[in-house]
Order: structure tokens, then C-alpha cells, then sequence
């Protein structure tokens, strides 16, 4: 896997060493705009399949998915849900 780890620059971006991994005990959030700070930056990198910066966006939410971080204070899944709907349009722009 390229590095550095998409995991790696959630982490950095949140100030953590470590996500609790937990579901019960979550508590990072990261903002969207961060998340789209990561894909630009992994993308530049060409570790990113996605087509444009929302596609690349949700690929790094993904990991968030699995690391019980949150985006924007919703549960990434959820977060995915509203891209998927187009209701956070506007911040891609």
C-alpha cells in the first residue's frame, strides 16, 4: 500500500496517536474539508482511483468507515449517504 497511509494522515489531521476503534467510545470527528484536504493530497500522489475530488473524498471516508471516525458528526457511513444524495455539493465546489 502506498504510503504515506491514508489511516496515517486521518490521524495526523485529527491530532491523535491512536483511534479508539471502539463504536461506543468514538469520538474524533473529522471535518469534510480535511477528509477533501487528504484525497487532493493522496490523489496528487496517485493512490486514488476516483475520478474527481468527490469520488476521491469518499474512498478516504471509507477508511474512516473502519476506523470509527466520524465526518462532520455523522457516522462515516452516513456521511457517505448524504455525498451519495448530493446534499454536501456545494463544498466540493
Amino acid at each position: 500500500m502506498p504510503k504515506p497511509w491514508t489511516s496515517e494522515l486521518i490521524k495526523k489531521s485529527l491530532g491523535v496517536q491512536k483511534c479508539n476503534g471502539s463504536i461506543d467510545a468514538a469520538t474524533e470527528s473529522l471535518p469534510l474539508e480535511e477528509a477533501m484536504k487528504i484525497a487532493k493530497q493522496k490523489a496528487g500522489d496517485g493512490h486514488l482511483t476516483g475520478r474527481d475530488l468527490k469520488a476521491q473524498t469518499r474512498e478516504v471516508i471509507g477508511t474512516c468507515v473502519s476506523m470509527r471516525v466520524k465526518i462532520d458528526g455523522h457516522w462515516a457511513n452516513d456521511a457517505l449517504e448524504i455525498i451519495a444524495k448530493g446534499e454536501w455539493d456545494e463544498r466540493f465546489n
